[in-house]
């Protein structure tokens, strides 16, 4: 045995035998197995499609057929090719040696012949399930090695942070698809950390001894988007003095990371669809073609299937920027991260602003564990610092934090000022939309740069 807990996992359990999953039911579920059941190898792979499960048991024969095995042969198969790691248990009352060798053959990890022995089920079950814990967790950490090893060779990088079940498929995501040269749409909330996830990818890639380039698009007026992104020659407008490369030059050869993907104008889509597509761009005033290689990461909080069904993003390029999407999940989430978020952050603005504070006070910290942190850890980040600038000892105060007027802004606006009252109700606004920046813009009556200045003005 692995010795890897096996308290909370589920296990799918298939049989066109309703009696048969009672009975595997009154059998597993006190042992401290979550059961899933399904009546044919069409439910069992609708139900893989929208469920997390550790392993599955099935039978091997269906009403369709009931002697041949030949569906839950069928089925294996089609299960290996949605997941080649899941453990597959194989039942059957029909058993022989040659069907459990092709059973074994197929993918199988082990084989239960009915009726059976109630010992060996739970042993079975539980090995496999025992042994797929701990192979996940060895590619967790090995994933995660892989993340820390490309941290210590670049020197000044952010640390990534992620040690929460919520966030074990982001470490896997990142070092897997972080030395490809795949497109990537980081997905998340507002301050989620969707900079540090595309500076993780291009550390762990071929490119990384060139500089990654960073683009707000949010904070890019319309007017100037173009050029910013594809450069202009001297004479393009009334302002362009001289030639001006664009991010996509700055960036051949390397990455280039476009925040806030969604504000890009519906004009401008289709040429930023056309570079991603060739390779190949004019500045604006030019007509001399150039060609780049840039690896492109895109990030946003709004949803682009939504907005590209609803015409205001082009489909073509979602899809294009979409070749693998990592999801981030709020902080609210990922809650087992905060101490060592906090600590960190902590740790970092004492050693820039040169002061000696250590940690927290019993109730400082209570208040760090217990708050909503809408604006997540970018607000987290903002709290910490401003808790070491305000710290009067060597541990951070309840005081210190500045949290405290979010929960008590109704005590009277009169002992307010006009910008901690801005503040106050931006935070509510993002609560209440669960960190969408557009949401929470539209509820205040803001554009979105507008609302993006303010939170960057506020350290939300």
């Amino acid at each position: 045995m692995t010795g890897v807990s096996i308290s909370k996992c589920r296990l799918l359990v298939a049989d066109d035998q309703p009696q048969i999953l009672d009975a595997l039911g009154l059998l597993l579920e006190p042992e401290g197995f979550e059961l899933l059941t399904a009546h044919s190898p069409a439910a069992v792979l609708e139900l893989l499609s929208h469920e997390q499960v550790d392993g599955v048991l099935i039978d091997l024969n269906y009403t369709r057929d009931t002697t041949s095995g030949r569906e839950g042969l069928d089925l294996i198969a089609a299960i290996q090719e949605r997941d080649s790691q899941l453990p597959i248990i194989v039942m059957t009352a029909w058993a022989n040696i040659d069907l459990a060798v092709e059973a074994m053959r197929r993918g199988a990890r082990d084989f239960i012949q009915k009726p059976w022995d109630n010992a060996r089920v739970l042993t079975v079950v539980r090995t496999q399930l025992e042994l797929y814990a701990a192979q996940k967790r060895s590619q967790w950490l090995e994933a995660e090695n892989r993340i820390l090893r490309a941290e210590s060779r670049a020197e000044g990088a952010p640390e990534f942070i992620a040690t929460a079940a919520a966030m074990r498929p982001v470490v896997e995501l990142l070092a897997r698809i972080g030395p490809s040269g795949a497109n990537v749409l980081v997905t998340g909330e507002h301050g989620t950390g969707k900079e540090v996830v595309a500076q993780t990818l291009h550390r762990l890639s071929p490119r990384a001894h060139r500089q990654l380039v960073a683009v707000n698009t949010g904070a890019l007026p319309e007017g100037t988007f173009e050029s910013e992104i594809f450069g202009h020659v001297k004479g393009a407008f009334t302002d362009a003095r001289t030639d001006r490369i664009g991010r996509f030059e700055l960036a051949n050869g390397s990455t280039l990371f476009l925040d806030e993907i969604a504000n890009i104008p519906l004009r401008q889509q289709a040429k930023l669809l056309r570079v991603l597509e060739t390779g190949e761009l004019e500045r604006v005033g030019s007509s001399t073609t150039r060609k780049v290689d840039v690896r492109m990461i895109s990030a946003t909080n709004a949803d682009l299937r939504a907005e590209s069904e609803a015409g205001t993003f082009r489909s073509d390029l979602y899809f294009r920027l979409n070749t693998v999407e990592i999801h981030v999940p709020p902080l609210r989430e990922r809650r087992e991260d905060i101490p060592a978020l906090a600590a960190h952050f902590l740790s970092r603005y004492a050693a820039r602003y040169r002061r000696a504070v250590e940690g927290f006070e019993p109730a400082a910290l209570q208040m760090v564990m217990s708050y909503g942190w809408p604006g997540n850890v970018r607000e987290l980040d903002h709290t910490m610092e401003r808790a070491v600038l305000m710290a009067r000892s060597s541990r951070i105060e309840l005081a210190d934090l500045g949290l405290q007027t979010v929960k008590v802004a109704s005590q009277g606006l009169d002992e307010m000022s006009l910008e901690q009252v801005e503040a106050v109700l931006i935070r509510k606004a993002l609560a209440r939309s669960q960190g969408n920046v557009s949401h929470a813009a539209d509820a205040l009556g803001l554009s979105r740069g507008a609302l993006y200045r303010r939170i960057e003005k506020y350290g939300i």
